[in-house]
């Protein structure tokens, strides 16, 4: 699988295999289960999909070495402000039952993000989370949140397709050294 060096020298499968809207309890843990055996490296789940206990039960139970995981995951608002995301990042490692995060996100830009940017950045500094970034920001939002971070982001993670192509925000993204990596990548129209 091909992938990528991302800002700060970590690396990313370039292809993941995404859980939301898969259920907790069984469904998420059979598709993980079933996407790791198929080849996958990269899963990504989030706070707000409710599933990343079954997706850190699937990870165990794969029987492939955790390092060669790839585990995306991502603050919900509920948890912004710097105290609340603190909690967030705990229970997600708690529910992924891993001792650190490859990627973590913050999920939507709203909120106290900058006060839960500074908690992603703290965990990072201390090797919870191996790299941090940002979900769904676009150009005019970047350039609100871009002072106040002392990391520069690895990803922005966001709607990218044949038909929603984000051509200002890649460059933008670019200049800043920061991956842009879609979370629709294929999309189909009825």
């Amino acid at each position: 699988m091909k992938i990528f060096e991302l800002n700060n020298k970590q690396t990313i499968p370039a292809v993941g295999f995404g859980v939301f809207m898969i259920p907790n309890d069984g469904p998420t843990y059979d598709a993980t289960l079933a996407a790791l055996k198929a080849g996958y490296r990269h899963i990504d789940t989030a706070a707000g999909y409710m599933n990343e206990s079954d997706v850190g039960k699937a990870i165990k139970d794969s029987g492939i070495d955790r390092k060669e995981i790839f585990i995306t995951s991502k603050l919900w608002l509920q948890d912004y402000g710097y105290e609340n995301a603190k909690k967030g990042i705990e229970t997600s490692l708690k529910l992924l039952g891993v001792d650190y995060i490859d990627l973590y996100l913050l999920h939507q830009p709203y909120g106290d993000y900058l006060g839960a940017w500074k908690a992603l950045e703290e965990a990072y500094q201390a090797g919870k989370i191996k790299s941090i970034g940002i979900s769904n920001i676009t150009v005019n939002l970047w350039n609100k949140f871009k002072d106040g971070m002392t990391v520069m982001p690895a990803v922005n993670q966001v709607e990218f397709n044949p038909f929603v192509q984000q051509k200002e925000l890649r460059k933008v993204m670019a200049e800043n050294n920061i991956r842009l990596e879609a979370w629709y990548p294929i999309r189909t129209w009825k």
